[in-house]
């Protein structure tokens, strides 16, 4: 979240996850407290033993607070389902945070790698390596007709889902985005909210996901998704040039808003801290600010999380003081940023916007019916 990656204007984040069970065990749904025991001890001393783990934190999940796992899911390191596990479950996280291994989740093991910026490439390597040094050891439940097994079938085949997290403000602004996500519906991919399935898409990010792992080989999955963000990436670029050029009184006072709520709020709530950090972030993009901001804007999405917040101040908090809590964070933050440049003129808004455009890949212009 700290790190800037290829199209980083758009693209906040790759994940490649894969889901693998052994031969020779109930799977978690069906395993009884015994045998989930058996395969902890059986898969985290191989995971644990990985070049990639050397002084990972490791930990069952039993062991964690409620607090602690609850900061772990805003980090994407483990499921919230992951995190209402108890025996037989755990965790092994390497030490930049950008490979995790859940040991008992609805499968055996979820391994995932994330990265920033749009390169699926290097995180899926990455995952693909461990993944064949643990089937040395490991004998997976493997089928020649269906592939991987696993616990529910849409994850059958590969047992691979591969999402990448876009912010996607022009497009929801201009009100695109439904058109954009039934698009997207339509060739079989997913997308969710923030958190995954079932969640709300706060912030203006939006995951997109393959839902298809049976009949596709994972370099097809990959490639199919990339050609996807790539085209919208472009639709988000140039949804923002159309509102700057057609619009700009609008996104400038939605951009000075969110900086003044941001900068003297004293209350604030996590949804409306997203969702006026996203057009911060926007503003920032499209060239509202000369400096940049102290901490990265996504770090920052990460930390005024709930759980994150109460990490921070070393205590519960209830509701209500947590919103004290995060709009006090929010003006230490955001203290030293000047206020955005609204009188800059539309000339440099478009030249900022053409700069981040020549940092994509070329783009058409709009959508077809299939795509």
């Amino acid at each position: 979240m700290a790190g800037k990656g290829n199209d980083h204007q758009v693209v906040v984040s790759n994940r490649i996850r894969l889901a693998r069970n052994l031969a020779t065990a109930p799977f978690p749904g069906w395993a009884k407290p015994d045998a989930r025991k058996q395969v902890l001890d059986r898969i985290l001393p191989v995971v644990e033993a990985l070049p990639e783990m050397k002084n990972a934190f490791s930990k069952p999940l039993d062991s964690l607070t409620g607090l602690e796992k609850r900061v772990l899911v805003e980090r994407h390191l483990i499921s919230r389902e992951h995190a209402g596990n108890s025996s037989g479950s755990a965790l092994v996280v390497n030490r930049n945070q950008s490979l995790s291994m859940m040991i008992n989740e609805e499968d055996h093991l979820r391994m995932q790698a994330i990265s920033p910026g749009f390169d699926l490439q290097p995180a899926y390597q990455m995952l693909n390596n461990v993944d064949n040094v643990l089937e040395g050891t490991l004998e997976y439940a493997f089928d020649p007709k269906l592939g991987f097994l696993t616990s529910c079938p849409s994850n059958l085949g590969t047992g691979m889902r591969a999402s990448v997290m876009l912010h996607l403000p022009g497009l929801v602004i201009s009100e695109q985005i439904s058109k954009v996500i039934s698009g997207v519906n339509r060739i079989g991919l997913a997308v969710r909210g923030l958190f995954g399935e079932g969640s709300e898409a706060q912030a203006n990010l939006f995951q997109v996901s393959n839902q298809t792992t049976l009949g596709e080989s994972e370099a097809d999955i990959l490639t199919r998704l990339e050609r996807i963000i790539e085209k919208i990436i472009g639709h988000e670029m140039n949804a923002r040039e159309k509102l700057i050029e057609e619009k700009a009184t609008l996104v400038q006072d939605q951009v000075g808003r969110a900086y003044a709520t941001l900068r003297y709020a004293h209350v604030m709530s996590s949804k409306e801290a997203l969702n006026q950090l996203s057009l911060l972030r926007f503003g920032l993009d499209c060239g509202f600010f000369q400096e940049s901001i102290p901490d990265p804007m996504d770090l920052l999405l990460m930390e005024i999380q709930p759980a994150h917040l109460q990490l921070l101040a070393g205590e519960k908090l209830s509701p209500e003081e947590r919103d004290t809590f995060r709009a006090e964070l929010l003006r230490k933050k955001l203290q030293s940023l000047p206020e955005p440049d609204i009188q800059g003129g539309d000339a440099s808004l478009r030249e900022s916007l053409q700069t981040s455009k020549r940092q994509t890949r070329p783009q058409s212009p709009t959508p077809s019916d299939d795509e």
